[in-house]
């Protein structure tokens, strides 16, 4: 491979920067994941299986952000890069398909696909890329991996170490990452080197929300088509809905659409771009977290609500919160004060919750949700009066 092809192989600056409908069929690998990763939280509500699934949902997520930015640096229309993201998607839908087992019968399935997905492209880009600089970009994260596979084998193979060896893998995985992956010899990257295009990236990550919430309502119909259509059912999935379409709307105003304009302004754009994808991993989880609770909301309307309910409902919006008030204060460095308000009435809602029916802490989400919603479009109406007054 010359170096003249490997600039063949790479994305340019005058390339389409919208994703590609190959990136778009990849992530239909990540939308079944999300559903084996809500079932295995709803057969276990405990500690360790939320543990259980926060492990694995890091480790897909790793997979999908690694797609994204190998589609953002590399030419998407390339039949290499084609034959790599079909590669990945059968190797992410292979995770996917053992998660049910994954700490288990399928523990070593798992751990191989995830390796070989993460090692079997860096090796491929280093060959596409010799002779040009870029391959020792690739390069360094293979070498990352060598290190970090080690605990994710041992962890396949010794069930009674296995959840903590796979945490502290990711771990390791996600803190090689964001240290741009220093390994000996061969440095650390540069910010220059992760450069990327901020418009494609953002769109990216607003896609891949969009198809989480997917899972969530997937996961709420499928509850409730289950179910029988009486009143109380009936209330508990009108709610669910009302819940997935306040988190679309808080995920999309008013700071979302500028994502790619501050990437792009970034003094080290690979920056911004990493520490966003970080924060979605606890969007994922909190959409994960928010089916569940819709979904059992929907199955047991009456009674009390379980403690381990009342968690994994308000659990899941709390996390919501912080999660997409971290992403606002990386955006604008600007503290968002009506999502923590938010934050703080869930909270202090929880001793209530548990002395009423299921329904009543999706309810609650939807309240403080719903208010977060009203008062940023009541700051945005009084900044646009003051804008025309001016």
């Amino acid at each position: 491979m010359t170096q003249s092809r490997a600039l063949h192989f790479l994305r340019r600056a005058t390339d389409p920067r919208r994703a590609s409908y190959l990136e778009l069929f990849f992530d239909l690998a990540f939308i079944f994941a999300l559903m084996r990763l809500s079932r295995l939280l709803l057969s276990d509500l405990s500690l360790i299986g939320a543990a259980r699934m926060l492990v694995l949902l890091a480790a897909l997520w790793a997979v999908w952000v690694t797609t994204a930015w190998s589609a953002n640096w590399f030419d998407t229309g390339d039949r290499v890069t084609r034959e790599f993201l079909v590669a990945v998607m059968f190797g992410g839908l292979l995770m996917a398909a053992s998660v049910p087992q994954a700490f288990d019968g399928h523990a070593l399935v798992f751990a191989v696909a995830y390796l070989a997905v993460h090692v079997g492209r860096g090796f491929a880009f280093v060959f596409v890329l010799r002779g040009h600089p870029r391959m020792w970009r690739s390069a360094r994260i293979v070498a990352a991996f060598f290190f970090t596979g080690f605990p994710w084998i041992v962890g396949a193979l010794i069930s009674e170490v296995r959840l903590p060896l796979w945490a502290l893998a990711v771990f390791a995985d996600y803190a090689f990452t964001r240290l741009r992956w220093p390994v000996p010899v061969l440095g650390r990257s540069t910010w220059e080197e992760l450069r990327v295009i901020g418009e494609h990236l953002a769109e990216r990550y607003q896609q891949v929300f969009i198809v989480t919430l997917g899972e969530l309502i997937i996961n709420v119909g499928t509850a409730y088509s289950n179910s029988g259509f009486d009143p109380a059912r009936s209330a508990a999935f009108v709610l669910a809905f009302v819940n997935a379409a306040l988190l679309a709307i808080v995920y999309f105003i008013p700071r979302e659409g500028r994502l790619g304009e501050k990437i792009d302004a970034a003094e080290a754009p690979g920056r911004l771009a990493m520490d966003v994808a970080f924060l979605h991993l606890g969007l994922m989880a909190s959409v994960v977290a928010t089916a569940v609770g819709d979904a059992l909301a929907i199955e047991h309307p009456y009674g009390r609500a379980a403690p381990s309910l009342v968690a994994v409902t308000i659990g899941g919006g709390g996390l919501f919160l912080v999660a997409r008030n971290l992403i606002a204060f990386v955006i604008d460095r600007r503290p968002p004060w009506s999502g923590l308000i938010g934050l703080a009435v869930l909270i202090a809602l929880v001793p209530a919750l548990l002395r009423l029916p299921p329904p009543g802490s999706v309810l609650a989400t939807d309240l403080v949700l719903g208010a977060i919603v009203a008062a940023r479009y009541a700051v945005m109406r009084r900044n646009d009066r003051r804008s025309g007054n001016g």
